[in-house]
């Protein structure tokens, strides 16, 4: 894990790249904000998370880490470690977390779930789409710490690499570490992972149905070898990709509204004494 810092004093906002090593885009953008710094108004920490598995491009050595956080000091393998180190890294930090697809081009935010830093930063962000992630964020940096995560394109594409460190110029501005930009957004849509897409053993996997477009009842998303596979509801894809994952084909998602039509929770309120 590298770690490097810009600006004095304690850092309350992180910029983290790379978490999977086959997903240089993030690496790639943290490589040029330290080889030509911004004018940052407060300190910032950049990260490149998984070093060894970017060095093999290699999603990861032992195990996802981006499943296995908290993480453990002691842990048997290479990424649990990593992910009790890299908690501790970031303890205190708002984060910014890059990631790629092989599942869809342009960029969208994923969230644990939408709250006040959700809907204060998200706007500011290139993205088509806001994922509540919720259910499915066990084990995942989202799930532990204050995080925007950004998938910036795809995979090892040079798109993903220069999306990748315009995004994240896009949310130095938005938490105040640089100028922010002009106008911020609210259209944006915003969508709730439901259920996974489970993707059994086969030698060559198809799917038929593009991501955040509404799939009906009864119409065929995926294929492996001869199996068809069809929509028992209608729902929207997430992550839906032939190769993406390793037994399933993505996530189905609800279309919960647009980033400005939605209540976002406040604090509880103090009960009276």
């Amino acid at each position: 894990m590298r770690v490097e810092q810009l600006g004095e004093g304690t850092p309350e906002v992180a910029v983290v790249g790379s978490i999977h090593g086959d997903e240089p885009c993030g690496a790639r953008a943290v490589e040029r904000l330290l080889a030509d710094p911004p004018d940052l108004d407060r300190p910032v920490k950049f990260i490149i998370a998984n070093e060894r598995a970017l060095t093999e491009n290699v999603r990861y050595i032992d195990e996802d880490l981006n499943r296995a956080f908290p993480g453990d000091l002691d842990a048997d393998t290479h990424e649990g470690r990593l992910a009790h180190e890299l908690s501790q890294e970031l303890r205190g930090c708002t984060i910014f977390s890059m990631h790629s697809t092989q599942s869809y081009a342009a960029p969208f935010a994923l969230v644990d779930e939408l709250d006040p830093l959700a809907a204060s930063v998200v706007p500011y962000l290139t993205v088509e789409a806001l994922i509540e992630t919720m259910k499915f964020s066990e084990g995942r940096l989202i799930e532990a710490q204050e995080v925007i995560e950004v998938e910036c394109g795809l995979q090892g594409s040079e798109r993903a690499a220069e999306n990748a460190y315009t995004l994240a110029r896009e949310f130095l501005g938005a938490v105040g570490a640089v100028e922010p930009p002009a106008t911020p957004r609210e259209d944006i849509p915003v969508f709730r992972m439901d259920r996974i897409l489970p993707k059994p053993p086969a030698e060559e996997y198809e799917t038929f149905v593009a991501n955040f477009e509404r799939v009906a009842e009864g119409e065929m998303y995926a294929r492996a070898d001869g199996e068809q596979f069809v929509a028992d509801r209608p729902f929207y894809p997430i992550l839906l990709s032939p190769y993406g994952y390793e037994t399933e084909f993505g996530y189905t998602g609800d279309l919960v509204g647009r980033l400005d039509e939605q209540a976002i929770p406040g604090p509880e309120p103090t009960p009276e004494r």
